[in-house]
C-alpha cells in the first residue's frame, strides 16, 4: 500500500510551492481492448526521485515510487493486479486494458531540482471486427452489352463499430471508403468488378490499426479468363503507347516552332543586308553619272 504519510507530504510541498514546477504537457494515446500500454516518463530514477501516478477526475493515487521502493494501490478495484512500474524509469504499464481505462493519468516527479509534470489522455477502443465480404447477387452477372466480359456486385460488412473508416482496395490503391463517428453501428460498402483477381480487399480501421480481409473467394465471382488479363494488360500497353506517341509529337512540334522562328529571323537578317548593299549601289551610280556629265560639258564648250 502506498504510504499515506509520504504522499500527503507530497500534496503539501506542491501547494505551498516549495518544488519549481516544469510545464505541464499532455499526450493523447489511443489503444484496443485487451492490449497492453505503457506510459513513459522518459526519465531515469535517481535515489532521491518520487513518482507519483494519479488517475480520473478525481487524480486517485494508484501508483508510486519513494525511495526506490514500488507501490500499487491494491484498493483500486478497477487496476486490479493489471499494473505494473518499471523500477528503473517508473513507467506505468497497464496490462489487458479495458474500456473502463479510458481517462486521464498524471505523472508528478519530484527530486531536489524540482518537480515536473505529465499528463496522459488514453482512450481504450473496442476490438475491431473482421470484415465480412458477401456477393450482392446470388451469381456474377453478364454485362448489358452481350460481351463476354461479367460483372460482380459485392458488400463488405462490420457490425457494431464506431469511430471507424471501411474501405476497398485495390492493391494499395483506394477504390472507396466510408466514415463514422457514432456508437454501434453496421456499416456496409458497395463494390463492382468485372472479374476476380487476388488483388482486393476491404479495410475497416482506427486511426492506429486495421483489420482486413482479402477477396480471394471464387463462390463470389468468377476469376478473370487469360483473355481478360490479356486484355487489360494490352489496353495498358496502348495506353502507354499512345502516351508515349503524344510526348514525342509534342516534342517534334516544339522542335519544329523553334527552328521556325530560327529561320525567320535568319532570312529577314538577309533580306536587311540585301537592301543595304542595293542602296549603295545606286547611290553610287548616281554621282557617277553627274560627274562625267559636267565634264563632257566643259569638254564642249572649250571646243567652241
Amino acid at each position: 500500500m502506498i504510504h499515506s504519510a509520504s504522499f500527503f507530504c507530497l500534496c503539501f510541498l506542491l501547494s505551498n510551492g516549495v518544488f519549481s514546477a516544469d510545464t505541464d504537457e499532455l499526450k493523447s494515446v489511443s489503444v484496443t481492448e485487451g492490449d497492453s500500454v505503457t506510459l513513459n516518463t522518459d526519465v531515469q530514477i535517481q535515489q532521491d526521485d518520487q513518482i507519483l501516478w494519479m488517475f480520473g477526475p478525481q487524480m486517485s493515487r494508484i501508483a508510486e515510487i519513494h525511495r526506490q521502493s514500488i507501490y500499487i494501490d491494491a484498493t483500486n478495484t478497477i487496476f486490479e493486479k493489471i499494473l505494473q512500474m518499471d523500477n528503473q524509469t517508473g513507467s506505468l504499464i497497464i496490462r489487458n486494458i479495458r474500456t473502463e481505462h479510458t481517462g486521464l493519468y498524471k505523472l508528478t516527479i519530484i527530486n531536489t531540482r524540482g518537480s515536473s509534470y505529465k499528463r496522459f489522455s488514453v482512450t481504450v477502443y473496442a476490438p475491431l471486427p473482421i470484415p465480412v465480404i458477401t456477393s450482392n447477387s446470388s451469381n456474377c452477372s453478364s454485362s448489358s452489352s452481350g460481351s463476354s466480359v461479367s460483372s460482380c456486385s459485392l458488400v463488405c460488412s462490420v457490425l457494431d463499430v464506431s469511430h471507424v473508416t471501411l474501405s476497398w482496395y485495390k492493391g494499395n490503391r483506394l477504390l472507396s471508403n466510408i466514415s463514422v463517428s457514432d456508437l454501434s453501428i453496421s456499416l456496409s460498402l458497395l463494390l463492382d468488378i468485372e472479374c476476380l483477381d487476388d488483388s482486393y480487399s476491404c479495410v475497416v480501421a482506427y486511426s492506429f490499426t486495421n483489420q482486413t480481409t482479402h477477396l480471394k473467394n471464387t463462390d463470389l465471382c468468377q476469376p478473370c479468363s487469360d483473355w481478360e488479363k490479356s486484355s487489360r494488360h494490352f489496353n495498358i500497353s496502348a495506353a502507354l503507347i499512345v502516351l508515349m506517341l503524344v510526348f514525342i509529337a509534342v516534342v517534334a512540334g516544339l522542335m519544329y516552332h523553334r527552328n521556325c522562328k530560327q529561320s525567320e529571323k535568319e532570312v529577314k537578317g538577309q533580306e536587311e543586308e540585301v537592301l543595304y548593299i542595293d542602296a549603295e549601289f545606286c547611290a553610287h551610280r548616281v554621282q557617277s553619272m553627274d560627274v562625267v556629265s559636267a565634264e563632257q560639258t566643259v569638254y564642249s564648250t572649250v571646243k567652241t
